[in-house]
């Protein structure tokens, strides 16, 4: 898997770096893709046949390209000048060339055979570089014969093969170089066999192919150094941490123990098993039937958690399964939509409940779009941006989800102990705090959990400072109705100032304890702009359950099964306006053109969606009776699956 390096994340990596790039045009070529990496405005001006230097100041960055497009002794000169230290020594060196002496020697055998001779002279000199440097060979790309001029027609594919079993062969075959080995830059030489038919004089590759050549450069020297999570490759296994090991130990000690115990338990229940009396013939019963313990109950517990951190470690942090870019497609990513929404609707149930969002239909609200973001990230489906919009509906979604939730909770029940914290808390984090401990991740790099824990908190202690008003206290009273609407002005007020003060955002979070739990590439950039992209939904979802409890406290709302909610002249008005609302909505997001503009506007306006959606499914009183139990068993392991897909 490819990582796609940004300017300034190329910078970082190759921070005081000097790069030598060696040979002919090809290599040239791939000099001016490496380069725009670093500096996009770069032009491919200078003389083709000479050596063209480029230096990026700010990042002490030198990059050189040297034309020798013949392997022979000037080469052999300039690579021996790095050994003995008379010129400066590059940290990565990308070297080849080949079709050139084809095309002068008009395709000999002889030319073959200098070749062999050149190279041999040039191996044990990029092999004493290879020791403290990066030293890459170029194989040689194939060309497109049909588009070759009359002057290069000499340059076959057979010839290049050729040239490059030499080389291979050669810079491979000594004894000395099993250490510090020339690489064999070979990737190129594979894209050139599918993209060189699109090249302009069958020689030199497509813009597009040689863009592809630097990227992967850039992932083979930078991946180990800036570890991207989606660059898997070239990239080599961590090695475990103390507390990955102890871990690990835990696991394993929690199954030997299990074993242990499972083992005493069976051993003890054969001795209990019935037996027959010899002299009557009667069946005694065992005296003792004896239950599993807590202690083999807990460790039953450890053991098939163990197993499953195992499994994602396997997944995720080893080498053992091959890793991949995503490449979307609309049927990739819509045609599983449209099969498990077909198999949610072949197990539609009666619900216990015919309340607004009851529990089996939050629950199957939760299942369907955690399946809809499962198969979003698995397609790769963020680069196609109505999808994009749409999918940060549902995530807004869970988080409305969490403040009518939590609010509803505090509001009924008047249950602001500290037990009650500490149970959500322990709901919330629990797996997450063991991934981040297998995995060697940061908190913060699974996002969401530390999003939903920060709005419990904040929905916790708005309502828990004084006064403390709930439903029993208020009873109807319009004066604590009134109070508990300027603390939820209060806190719209504070969200507006966070979001629009990223400084004070920063300052907050950048404290001790709370930078380590919230900080990643030493920096709380990333929360802040998660945290500000639905800043205002969790306060929706606190203020909707506020009216709707209030209209149920008065018997605003018919909640019979079969009912609808309203009168159906006022029921038929809301449900016309939600379906308007619902598409115009859609339409927009869909017409999305910037996504830097859309995400400024979604914090303000996905609650449009949302609340269109919840009348569309509670408004008809049939609708609102039944519930799909495929998508509500998903919905009650929600939050996990968004864990661990990450």
């Amino acid at each position: 898997m490819m990582h796609k390096y940004k300017n300034s994340e190329a910078k970082n990596c190759l921070i005081d770096k000097y790069i030598a790039f060696v040979g002919d045009s090809r290599i040239r070529q791939l000099f001016y893709s490496f380069v725009k990496l670093i500096n996009p405005q770069v032009k491919e001006e200078g003389n083709k046949h000479g050596n063209i230097p480029f230096e990026d100041k700010s990042a002490s960055i030198k990059v050189d390209f040297l034309w020798y497009p013949e392997v022979n002794g000037s080469m052999r000169q300039c690579i021996k000048t790095w050994t003995e230290g008379s010129a400066a020594k590059p940290h990565i060196i990308v070297a080849g060339a080949a079709t050139w002496s084809i095309k002068i020697h008009n395709g000999s055998n002889e030319a073959l055979a200098q070749y062999k001779v050149n190279i041999t002279s040039i191996a044990p000199l990029l092999e004493k570089l290879a020791k403290s440097s990066d030293v890459y060979w170029v194989l040689q790309d194939p060309v497109y014969e049909d588009l070759l001029s009359e002057s290069r027609k000499m340059i076959t594919n057979k010839k290049i093969d050729a040239f490059n079993e030499v080389a291979v062969r050669i810079l491979n075959s000594s004894s000395r170089n099993s250490k510090a080995k020339v690489k064999m830059f070979s990737v190129s030489k594979l894209i050139a066999q599918e993209t060189i038919m699109k090249s302009s004089d069958g020689l030199h590759l497509p813009e597009s192919s040689r863009e592809m050549n630097a990227m992967i450069l850039m992932n083979v020297w930078c991946n180990k150094i800036m570890k991207p999570i989606d660059g898997s490759c070239c990239q080599p296994q961590p090695p475990l941490t103390l507390i990955q090991k102890l871990a690990f130990f835990f696991f394993t000690l929690s199954i030997i123990g299990y074993l242990i115990l499972n083992l005493i338990h069976r051993n003890n229940h054969r001795k209990n098993k019935p037996c027959t009396d010899l002299e009557s013939g009667e069946e005694k019963k065992p005296a003792i039937n004896t239950p599993i313990s807590t202690l083999e109950l807990l460790l039953q517990s450890f053991c098939k958690l163990g197993l499953i951190m195992a499994y994602f470690y396997l997944c995720d942090r080893a080498n053992l399964f091959m890793k991949e870019n995503k490449f979307y497609t609309h049927s990739f990513f819509f045609i599983p939509i449209i099969y498990i929404l077909v198999l949610g609707f072949f197990y539609t149930e009666n619900t216990k409940e015919t309340k607004v969002l009851n529990r089996e239909q939050t629950d199957e609200w939760k299942g369907w779009m955690q399946l809809v973001i499962l198969i979003y990230h698995i397609s790769g489906a963020s680069t196609f941006l109505p999808v994009y919009m749409h999918i940060r509906v549902l995530v807004a979604a869970y988080l409305f989800q969490t403040g009518y939730g939590h609010f509803s909770y505090f509001w009924i029940k008047g249950d602001f102990g500290v037990y009650r914290v500490f149970q959500v808390l322990f709901r919330l984090n629990f797996l997450v705090v063991v991934l981040c401990i297998v995995m060697d991740r940061p908190y913060q790099f699974y996002y969401f959990v530390p999003l939903v824990t920060v709005w419990f908190m904040i929905i916790y202690v708005t309502l828990v400072v004084w006064p403390q008003i709930v439903q029993k206290k208020a009873n109807g009273n319009c004066f604590w109705h009134f109070g508990l609407l300027l603390k939820l002005i209060c806190l719209l007020m504070c969200i507006y100032f966070l979001s629009y003060s990223q400084g004070a955002f920063e300052k907050i979070f950048s404290l001790w304890p709370l930078s380590k739990c919230f900080e990643l590439n030493g920096n709380v950039y990333e929360w802040w702009f998660r945290w500000k992209l639905d800043r205002y939904v969790v306060f929706h979802g606190m203020l909707f359950a506020f009216i709707y409890l209030a209209l149920q406290k008065r018997q605003v709302l018919s909640e019979g099964k079969g009912e609808p909610l309203f009168s159906n002249r006022v029921s038929n008005v809301l449900l016309f306006i939600s379906v308007v609302s619902f598409l115009t909505y859609s339409i927009w997001a869909s017409s999305c053109k910037n996504k830097t503009e859309c995400n400024e506007l979604h914090p303000s306006v996905s609650v449009v969606q949302i609340l269109a959606f919840i009348l569309i499914r509670n408004i008809p009183g049939y609708i609102r009776s039944v519930y799909s139990s495929f998508f509500a068993w998903f919905g009650k392991i929600s939050l996990e699956i968004y864990e661990v897909h990450h």
